[in-house]
């Protein structure tokens, strides 16, 4: 980090957020893991602290995107929650407006379905790698790795709610099994 981003980081966190803003296909946990790198390589937090935040701001209720407002205020405080938030809304909320605009013009163009069915995998893509980077940050031991295969199974084969999960998980984790 450059002596000025450590003594005033909302240029840089607003720089990060807007970039990673306009790359956003799929929502902010398709970005998961080049924000946790970004902000590695910032020097704000490691993996294991941006796998913890990433934790709370999906067992918040609200927006996925809580992750950014979490990661600024970590780096900035109050100043730094709002300029990651607006630069990540602002210039991907503009666009949207946009291209919607436009989308619907083509509404019934052939075309726009297959650029609509190649976009589906691609956000599936994302969002994997995401988890998968998640789980390399927050697996320590075999309790954790069983844990997660646990998780997932469970997430694939039933219709179980996330948040069952996550409560067992921190109730594992109060006893002191994990």
């Amino acid at each position: 980090m450059t002596p000025d981003a450590a003594a005033n980081p909302l240029p840089a966190l607003a720089a990060l957020f807007a970039e990673l803003s306009m790359l956003a296909v799929g929502g902010a946990n398709a970005l998961v893991p080049e924000m946790q790198r970004r902000v590695q390589a910032q020097g704000w937090m490691g993996p294991t602290e941006f796998a913890a935040l990433f934790a709370l701001a999906q067992a918040a209720p609200g927006p996925n995107m809580l992750v950014i407002t979490l990661v600024g205020w970590r780096v900035a405080g109050l100043s730094g929650a709002l300029v990651a938030t607006g630069a990540f809304v602002l210039p991907s909320g503009v666009l949207t407006y946009v291209v919607s605009k436009l989308w619907d013009r083509f509404r019934d163009t052939p075309w726009r379905r297959v650029v609509q069915a190649g976009l589906t995998p691609v956000t599936v893509g994302l969002v994997m790698a995401a988890a998968y980077f998640l789980c390399r940050a927050s697996v320590h031991d075999a309790a954790m790795l069983v844990l997660v295969l646990v998780t997932m199974a469970v997430l694939l084969t039933t219709k179980l709610h996330p948040l069952w999960l996550l409560g067992a998980g921190a109730a594992l984790g109060a006893a002191g099994l994990l």
